[in-house]
């Protein structure tokens, strides 16, 4: 199992997004072919999955909204759990250094 690292910048992936559901009062994370209810503290960490923010970017502006102690592995978990479903995209620095270099050649 892999683990997101602290410093990974996650967004999602094309053509998924956040909606609000007004009628429903109710969060939905739309996918392609299908939708995800999700909860208002899933809502807020995706929502500031923008591929800029890091892990603990994220964890730190949670912990300032919810005044909670410990979100990061809250965090982590989450953003593993739509990774896993190929939701979203979790860019570390290595993986833009690999990047880089295979542009210079």
């Amino acid at each position: 199992m892999s683990t997101i690292e602290n410093h990974a910048r996650p967004r999602l992936v094309r053509g998924v997004r956040l909606r609000w559901d007004d009628l429903r009062k109710q969060h939905w994370l739309l996918v392609p072919e299908g939708a995800l209810k999700l909860n208002s503290t899933a809502a807020a960490i995706l929502a500031l999955c923008n591929g800029e923010r890091t892990l603990n970017a994220i964890a730190s502006e949670l912990e300032k909204q919810y005044q909670d102690k410990n979100v990061v592995e809250d965090v982590r978990d989450l953003l593993s759990r739509i990774s896993k479903r190929g939701l979203l995209i979790v860019e570390s620095n290595s993986q833009e250094a690999e990047v880089s270099l295979k542009t210079d050649k």
